[in-house]
């Protein structure tokens, strides 16, 4: 399951994870957000217990978004142990974001 990430659980859910932690940065009107949306729900349900997939909408949550420096989106950031390890900003192939959470597990 895809976990909706705010400003207040950031922290906690993505920087406190022992697991490698993918985090969609979109919004609701982004056309190509749309796109990567599905890719993201597929990788949550392939990951499972592997890695947390994450999504957060950058219009009601901008703290970590600027903190980031998340300026275009779709933006995906990868991180481990709490350290921002992989970015990929627009949207890739699943197999890009496939390659970059193994690579972490």
């Amino acid at each position: 399951m895809t976990l909706e990430i705010t400003d207040a659980n950031f922290e906690e859910v993505v920087l406190k994870s022992d697991k490698p932690v993918l985090v969609d940065f979109w919004a609701a009107w982004c056309g190509p957000c749309r796109m990567l949306a599905p890719i993201v729900k597929e990788l949550s349900e392939e990951f499972g217990e592997k890695a947390v997939i994450a999504k957060l909408d950058i219009d009601t949550h901008q703290e970590f978004a600027s903190k980031f420096g998340v300026r275009n989106i779709p933006t995906v950031l990868i991180f481990k142990n709490g350290e921002l390890v992989e970015k990929q900003v627009g949207v890739a192939p699943k197999s890009t974001y496939v390659e970059k959470l193994n690579a972490l597990i």
